[in-house]
């Protein structure tokens, strides 16, 4: 029983030192041929999407960032990102078909392996940023996480970020 409380509790200590730890820096290119540099964003708070054209689940959940986008306005950047086989040309109809006005910037996967850390995952995976660049949450698509990328459940945890980000410029009191 020590064996597998000992098991546990390490998975959860990796999961804990796996949040709270700092973004990494990226530049990549939107279909367009744009470089963006995540220094861009410094200072503010993030929603970055790691999604494909050919996803579902993804097409649904443009909404929702379009929806942070109106009630956050500047305050949140919401940034996604496509790995092959997705081409520009793909991305650019995406675009098109669901009026997104967020970049979409062209990763290699070496962008997505850092920040997700494991060969395989599902899409859409979002992490939250505070604009102190940290990273607070992340969320694989799953039946369990489906609420936040078809429903308004990601906007409770947006406000946290927000909330945490103004509460750490506040002064501390003894």
């Amino acid at each position: 029983m020590r064996f597998f409380c000992a098991i546990v509790l390490s998975a959860v200590a990796l999961f804990a030192a796996d949040m709270n730890r700092p973004m990494q820096r990226f530049l990549l290119p939107d279909v367009q041929g744009h470089d963006h540099d995540s220094i861009e964003w410094k200072g503010k708070a993030m929603v970055i999407e790691f999604m494909s054209t050919t996803c579902p689940h993804c097409a649904v959940f443009s909404s929702v960032l379009k929806q942070v986008q109106q009630k956050y306005g500047g305050r949140v950047v919401v940034i996604a990102m496509v790995n092959p086989p997705d081409t520009p040309a793909q991305v650019a109809r995406f675009i098109e078909d669901h009026k997104i006005t967020y970049p979409i910037l062209l990763d290699a996967g070496r962008v997505a392996y850092a920040y997700i850390r494991k060969p395989a995952f599902d899409i859409p995976y979002i992490f939250l940023i505070d604009s102190g660049g940290t990273i607070r949450e992340s969320f694989e698509y799953s039946a369990a996480t489906q609420d936040l990328f078809y429903g308004n459940a990601l906007f409770p945890h947006i406000d946290k970020l927000l909330g945490a980000t103004f509460a750490s410029l506040l002064p501390h009191r003894n």
